[in-house]
């Protein structure tokens, strides 16, 4: 029997310049898939992320998605969301309403928008956040070796369906400048129940973008190593830059991936009518043909 193949793409999110973003796999018409083929490919691929569309199972949604580390399957994830979408309709998909995606996935509905001068966001999906206990300050700042920390907004654990550690520090430059202690800082983010450390920073006016963002993964579900640019993360930071009333306006931008060589620009709105916190990006495709499955 000849081998299968279905479509198949490859695109960097967060970026509209090639390999300067987070990459990401996305695999079509994944319905015949079973979970263990599903995460067979995603280890093969070797991407921190690799998703499969299938057919919703909910009237709402344009589409359903499934979202796989190299390890595990996650309820939610901010770049393959974007990157999943982009694909989509660049394979001539179109919405139910122009300008609007619903996706499913785990973490049920997310709700997409086209943003103005391209690219698109999606709707940030309630985190739970619990601040970190104040005994772990100390330890916190050694393992992160820095006295850099700001610890006037409280680090917290916020869980979107991805667990993130979320902590300030005073300066763009002291965020680029963390090397941190792996075997403390990993001991740290479980003790707090994470499975990584969103580490940002406020950049001076006029420099290229509100705040420096890195994304360390330590174990879990999210694997080891520093995340090129994370939308997840930057939605728990903008959760969270609102529940302490440190918004730097209704709009503001991220720039992460620098030590890693990479330029990613990530675009975050409020809109406080709707209750609602867009989190968009450009995507782009990097490959695009077809997919031998097993």
């Amino acid at each position: 029997m000849p081998a299968r193949t279905v479509r198949f793409k490859q695109v960097d999110v967060f970026t509209a310049v090639p390999f300067k973003g987070n990459p990401l796999a996305v695999v079509f018409d994944a319905d015949d898939l079973d979970d263990t083929q599903m995460q067979a490919i995603a280890h093969w691929t070797n991407l921190s992320e690799t998703t499969f569309l299938v057919k919703p199972t909910d009237p709402a949604a344009d589409y359903r998605v499934r979202i796989f580390t190299t390890h595990q399957e996650l309820p939610f994830a901010g770049h393959p969301t974007l990157g999943t979408a982009h694909a989509l309709l660049e394979s001539g998909y179109q919405p139910k309403v122009p300008g609007k995606l619903v996706q499913q996935c785990g973490a049920g509905l997310i709700e997409l928008s086209a943003q103005e001068g391209g690219g698109w966001a999606f709707a940030a999906p309630p985190a739970r956040v619990t601040a970190l206990p104040a005994e772990l300050y100390a330890t916190l700042a050694q393992a992160l070796r820095s006295d850099a920390v700001d610890f006037s907004a409280p680090p917290c654990a916020s869980d979107n369906g991805v667990r993130w550690l979320v902590v300030r520090l005073n300066t763009a430059a002291a965020c680029l400048a963390i090397e941190p202690d792996a075997a403390a800082l990993t001991s740290v983010v479980r003790a707090a129940g994470m499975d990584g450390v969103t580490l940002y920073g406020p950049h001076e006016a006029n420099g290229p973008a509100t705040f420096e963002v890195r994304c360390l993964m330590m174990g879990g579900s999210l694997g080891y190593g520093e995340d090129p640019v994370t939308g997840s993360a930057n939605a728990a930071l903008a959760g969270l830059l609102s529940a302490q009333q440190q918004r730097p306006g209704l709009t503001y931008t991220a720039r992460q991936g620098t030590v890693l060589g990479r330029a990613g620009q990530v675009f975050v709105r409020y809109d406080d009518p709707a209750g609602k916190t867009w989190i968009g990006g450009s995507a782009i495709t990097i490959v695009d043909g077809t997919f031998t499955l097993p």
